[in-house]
């Protein structure tokens, strides 16, 4: 590398120089790590190249005369979209890839990870033996996250411990590796058991939630306490501001909902509500558990627990109609593993359906609901 800027050609002229074309293939991995410093700004820089309203014209400033990128196909990867800079993400198609799932994560895991693994280690191929169920026990007690990275760790992990015995001439590493043996190599489960009480009290829903990471189960709290003076609201969890909002709107639609039933009027007017999101130390937003605090006020008020296994997701509006919402692969994935058979979602998502894997909504009784008190005549039935 030459000491000053446009001492030499730009990496975008340099790669088009080694491929010897003009319409070749272009990945830019993690383009949502950019940042800006002192030295400039590299969203800017990437704007002429990916804008195909001007990249015809693309100035190196080694070269100082116009290029043409027109042809050239640029692929960009990311883990989120929410850190790249809008007048970036405005010229992308973007193309959401779901992550895996345990039963993907375990063929990738044998047939390619630990195989990859115990040859970096120089360990013969039956030196560790891992069954389908000491894999699945791996997946979901250290590796539940979209990819495989943190399970291709963990496999490192064995595989160096196995070295070790070898250098060592330690019998102590088993051949066949059962839960037990793992758990001692590799210590406490990182995700241990399952995340829903065995039984569900009046004020607690279960909501599913989407992230970068992928689904998960999120459990929805209210509580209600004496109030000194008027009653009040108040929203715990590390929520963020669209979520807060969900929180009020299911709020106000409950008292709504109940606003001829003396009870329960009597009850939001001597009681202050507390909704909690666990876990606090993880932030949420969104609006997807619109019908999940509803479901959880319902509960509250009517101080009847929701049927169990039952997992919701949808926005809700004050009129009560449930809003569609993303990430529906995800959130199934998450119901499965946290063995929720039922699922209620919105009906404006049902035609995602059809590119949802056939053995992924396999055992699932699947609910498609356009209105919240519908909602209501299913986990309080």
């Amino acid at each position: 590398r030459r000491t000053y800027i446009g001492a030499m050609p730009g990496k975008i002229i340099q790669g088009l120089k080694i491929c010897k074309s003009k319409n070749p293939v272009f990945m830019l991995d993690e383009i949502d790590k950019l940042y800006q410093s002192y030295q400039g700004d590299p969203a800017a820089s990437l704007l002429e190249v990916l804008d195909y309203e001007q990249n015809h014209s693309f100035r190196d400033h080694y070269i100082d005369m116009p290029f043409d990128l027109s042809k050239v196909l640029f692929i960009t990867t990311a883990n989120t979209t929410d850190t790249i800079p809008d007048v970036l993400l405005d010229r992308m198609e973007v193309i959401r890839i779901p992550g895996y799932i345990a039963e993907e994560k375990y063929h990738i895991a044998k047939h390619f990870l630990l195989p990859k693994q115990l040859k970096k280690h120089g360990l013969p191929k039956n030196s560790i033996e891992l069954d389908k169920n000491a894999l699945f026990y791996i997946i979901n007690g250290w590796a539940r996250e979209a990819g495989v990275r943190n399970l291709d760790r963990q496999l490192e992990r064995l595989c160096r411990k196995k070295a070790k015995s070898i250098v060592k001439k330690d019998d102590a590493f088993p051949h066949h590796l059962d839960e037990e043996s793992i758990r001692s190599l590799l210590g406490p489960e990182y995700y241990t058991g399952d995340t829903i009480p065995d039984k569900l009290k009046p004020g607690i829903a279960i909501g599913l939630a989407w992230t970068s990471t992928g689904g998960s189960v999120l459990l929805v709290e209210a509580l209600s306490t004496p109030a000194q003076g008027s009653s009040t609201l108040t929203l715990t969890g590390n929520i963020g501001d669209v979520m807060k909002e969900s929180a009020t709107i299911a709020y106000n639609y409950i008292k709504n909902y109940f606003n001829g039933d003396t009870h329960a009027i009597d009850f939001f007017t001597k009681n202050n509500i507390h909704i909690h999101v666990p876990a606090g130390a993880i932030p949420k937003d969104g609006p997807s558990a619109g019908i999940t605090m509803a479901s959880a006020l319902y509960s509250l008020v009517k101080d009847k627990p929701v049927t169990k296994r039952i997992a919701m997701t949808g926005e809700l509006t004050l009129s009560g109609r449930v809003l569609p919402v993303g990430g529906i692969k995800e959130k199934l994935i998450a119901a499965k593993r946290e063995h929720c058979n039922t699922v209620i979602m919105p009906i404006d998502n049902k035609k995602e359906m059809g590119d949802i894997p056939s053995h992924i909504a396999k055992g699932l009784t699947i609910y498609f609901v356009a209105h919240v008190n519908e909602v209501f005549d299913i986990v309080f039935r």
